[in-house]
């Protein structure tokens, strides 16, 4: 019957996953707790149980005194010094007073204390193994989805993920196995509560620390991390030992090791750049994948300005800003992107439009020895104003035929003045001739107007100004 005893108290062990020893003393808390009840004993009262027969054996303390207050407590000098000579005053005394059997209410005593004491010695062996894990990874399966929290089942107990440390993006449904990154462990009435999170930045760097051996052994350093969980991270790495390359080993052969972390985040895009000590460099890098031409930092204000080409501009901004905002937090540096059209635009001073001298239009005019005005594509056709008149005069008339630009005479706009052949035919037509033939009577007029066939070249452009040139007959006044 006694070796029953210890049978059944290690079957206890076994199932609750505790320590033989603890279950011992709970049972020995539950028994003096039964025969405290069962015979009312006020005083100190022991049990011991014996670990090789398992034998139980009840014991009463009582405090060696000169003078007893309590009997059931206290016990004289002389008295206690005749059951043994050498005991001291304030020493303590064991009585056994072990009872011959137990009734029927101290049984069902000893059986609530056992049970309460073996919840307790279980809550707190939880609680030191998942407090020493706070900061870590644990894998678990979605037990319930509430209204508001996600219940976790660890295996030993239960971990709450609430709404503030769930991602939006994800779905949780009851039976689906997760990993989850333990932020707290405190004690509760209920138990251990422990608070689980799938948005700490931590997470990603223990999943990389469980996938990429050289981050574990300390070879590749993780430096720094910004994240938007669900959507888009960045991780900067730096590598400890020369030879090693931080990105590569983080990325693995084919992208494996990134692409285990990212199914785990359920496709969280995840960037991996170099760290550099150089803050303009780690700058650069922190906005990849854009490529960047220029980076200046002001350590005044904390703010790097970043010219990037005008193609990688909204990819280095990213969607609503994302890509900069998180290369901002990477770095801890305002980061201001610009293209470099629009610095070349601020570098260069603005065109202020002034109304310029007669002698200033008249130098942009191309005299009759120069031949046709400067255009980028040869005109359909060319005319050219000879007067030996001062220049001046010829810039004074002109705003009357084309007055938004009178400093240059195009064929077209000159034939359209004289009525040349791109004008209607007709009385209307002629009539406009004459109109304006009469009012560029006192300067000169034009003989003949030649319609090229076909475009000027470049080669032919001086011969063609001359044998125009020739054309013109001077009218005197």
């Amino acid at each position: 019957m006694k070796s029953d005893f210890l049978v059944a108290i290690t079957q206890i062990a076994a199932e609750k996953n505790l320590p033989k020893e603890v279950v011992l003393q709970a049972v020995e808390t539950a028994l003096a707790s039964a025969y405290k009840k069962d015979s009312e004993a006020t005083g100190n009262i022991v049990v011991r149980i014996d670990r090789d027969s398992g034998n139980v054996h009840v014991y009463a303390q009582k405090v060696v005194v000169e003078e007893v207050e309590d009997p059931r407590v206290d016990i004289a000098l002389e008295e206690a010094r005749r059951l043994k000579p050498d005991v001291e005053l304030g020493e303590i005394m064991e009585f056994e007073v072990t009872p011959a059997n137990a009734g029927r209410i101290a049984a069902q005593t000893a059986k609530q204390v056992v049970l309460q004491r073996l919840r307790e010695a279980e809550r707190e062996m939880v609680y030191e193994e998942f407090s020493n894990r706070e900061g870590d990874i644990v894998s678990g399966l979605i037990q319930r989805v509430d209204a508001r929290h996600v219940i976790v089942d660890l295996g030993k107990t239960e971990g709450i993920l609430p709404p503030t440390e769930q991602v939006r993006a994800e779905h949780y449904r009851p039976g689906q196995r997760m990993k989850f990154y333990l932020v707290e462990v405190h004690r509760s009435s209920r138990g251990p509560q422990l608070i689980l999170s799938r948005t700490h930045k931590n997470l990603l760097k223990r999943l990389f620390e469980l996938e990429v051996p050289e981050i574990y052994k300390g070879v590749v350093e993780i430096r720094s991390i910004a994240r938007e969980p669900g959507y888009r991270s960045k991780v900067a790495v730096a590598s400890q030992q020369e030879g090693v390359d931080p990105v590569g080993s983080c990325v693995g052969l084919r992208g494996i090791r990134i692409q285990n972390i990212v199914n785990e985040l359920n496709g969280e895009r995840i960037d991996v750049v170099q760290w550099d000590p150089d803050s303009a460099r780690f700058v650069a890098n922190a906005l990849s994948p854009a490529q960047v031409s220029s980076v200046s930092t002001s350590e005044e204000g904390n703010t790097a300005s970043v010219i990037v080409p005008d193609r990688q501009l909204s990819l280095a901004i990213g969607k609503e800003g994302q890509n900069a905002r998180l290369a901002a937090k990477l770095t801890g540096w305002r980061i201001d992107i610009r293209s470099e059209s629009a610095m070349q635009e601020a570098g260069l001073p603005e065109a202020v439009v002034e109304e310029a001298p007669a002698e200033a239009v008249a130098e942009e005019v191309a005299p009759a020895e120069e031949g046709v005005a400067p255009s980028e594509e040869p005109a359909a056709e060319e005319a050219v104003v000879s007067s030996e008149e001062p220049a001046a005069a010829v810039a004074e008339e002109a705003p009357a035929a084309a007055p938004e630009k009178p400093q240059i005479r195009f064929a077209e706009e000159v034939s359209s003045v004289v009525g040349g052949p791109s004008q209607a035919k007709g009385k209307r037509g002629k009539g406009r001739k004459a109109a304006a033939r009469k009012e560029l009577k006192p300067e000169g007029k034009v003989k003949k107007v030649r319609k090229a066939r076909r475009p000027i070249l470049e080669e032919e452009l001086e011969e063609e100004e001359i044998e125009q040139v020739e054309q013109v007959e001077q009218v005197p006044d």
